[in-house]
């Protein structure tokens, strides 16, 4: 994966913090470290990720939920399984919040080819975010069902990890967007994928 560069600028242009991209670069590391069976690496990623979720983001952000459920994970790889069951389950409770969360978020500006198409996204602007409120739920509703999987099944394998890592390196938006948000809370939850995946 080629490392991004963002300015400040660029950063509050997109209406993302610091905090925004940081979370993110820290799910990655968390994930990566996972797949390579690093767990003290992981378990320290894990914790820094859950600390700037908490300190940051809101209650009902998916982000928080992958990072209490990622934390979880990472105390069982580490044997400390009699504390994870308490993370998976305030995690589940923040993805079954995140309606709330994707209720308000913005729908992504494309880049058209021609001045016609701007104007019928600009016309037709509430079609537009309502296909993609559809598009954030399916996302949300994958996450939360892999959420509750963990409760059922709290043992992750690796793989899980590996799949993570790499669907979101292979599926990472260029744009930095309400919707890059979401899918990087959805798609570094270490929990494993369910075999009908969602195309995008």
């Amino acid at each position: 994966m080629v490392a991004e560069t963002w300015s400040i600028q660029e950063l509050l242009q997109a209406g993302w913090s610091e905090a925004d991209l940081a979370w993110e670069a820290t799910a990655e590391r968390t994930a990566e470290a996972v797949a390579r069976e690093d767990h003290t690496k992981a378990k320290g990623s894990a914790g820094e990720a859950l600390q700037l979720a908490r300190a940051n983001f809101a209650s009902n952000d998916p982000r928080l939920g992958t990072s209490l459920a990622n934390y979880g994970m990472c105390l069982s790889l580490s044997g400390r399984s009699e504390d994870s069951m308490f993370l998976f389950r305030e995690g589940l409770d923040v993805w079954r919040q995140s309606p709330g969360w994707i209720a308000h978020m913005e729908a992504p500006r494309m880049a058209r080819s021609s001045l016609f198409h701007m104007r019928m996204e600009a016309r037709h602007r509430s079609t537009y975010r309502a296909r993609w409120q559809e598009r954030w739920r399916e996302i949300a509703a994958e996450a939360t069902a892999r959420s509750e999987a963990l409760i059922v099944s709290p043992r992750v394998p690796v793989a899980a990890a590996t799949d993570a890592f790499a669907r979101w390196r292979r599926e990472r938006p260029a744009m930095l967007n309400d919707t890059r948000k979401l899918m990087a809370a959805a798609f570094l939850l270490l929990a494993p994928l369910k075999s009908d995946k969602i195309a995008y």
